[in-house]
């Protein structure tokens, strides 16, 4: 059977995260830079749709340059060494109605690790070019230990510096040229 193939749309897109700090508020980033793909089978759903993304690490932003640039050294991203954030998806199911469940292989500096993310698709509709397009909403949570992102982790007076969980944000837009 024949597949489709599909492009992500960065500038219909956005990733974000959000992370304790001193447990008492919440910081939020994003990364600017990412592209992606997705199969489809030749078929009227996305059932068994396959994801890819990689995710450019120099390209986080939180809003505050200082802090991004150490998020960028070797005390948490080591960018310079591992430039890039990579998802490969393994699983993409129907719960029901719009929701689905995604599961694949995150790598953060070379550690992969299988995760499971949850979608709720936007829908699939064609632009006034005659493009087709389909938006997908994508949360989840990680661990930063579970990839070596960090760096002291107590504060002077004893209290943690960040949260061991990462909250993923994702809208995602795939377009598709019409045959």
């Amino acid at each position: 059977m024949a597949s489709k193939n599909w492009v992500l749309d960065p500038a219909h897109s956005e990733i974000h995260f959000k992370i304790r700090h001193l447990v008492i508020s919440t910081i939020t980033g994003s990364f600017r830079v990412f592209n992606g793909t997705m199969t489809t089978p030749q078929h009227d759903d996305f059932a068994n749709a396959a994801f890819d993304l990689k995710i450019d690490v120099y390209s986080i932003d939180t809003n505050n340059e200082q802090r991004d640039e150490h998020l960028k050294s070797a005390d948490f991203f080591e960018a310079d060494t591992y430039p890039d954030i990579l998802f490969k998806s393994s699983d993409f199911k129907h719960i029901e109605g719009d929701k689905h469940e995604l599961t694949g292989a995150l790598t953060i500096k070379g550690i992969t690790k299988n995760i499971t993310l949850e979608v709720l698709f936007g829908g699939e509709a064609k632009d006034g070019f005659g493009v087709n397009r389909a938006g997908f909403e994508i949360t989840g949570v990680i661990n930063r230990n579970d990839f070596n992102i960090h760096a002291a982790d107590v504060t002077e007076a004893g209290g943690l510096v960040l949260g061991e969980e990462i909250k993923l944000y994702a809208n995602i837009q795939f377009t598709n040229e019409v045959e």
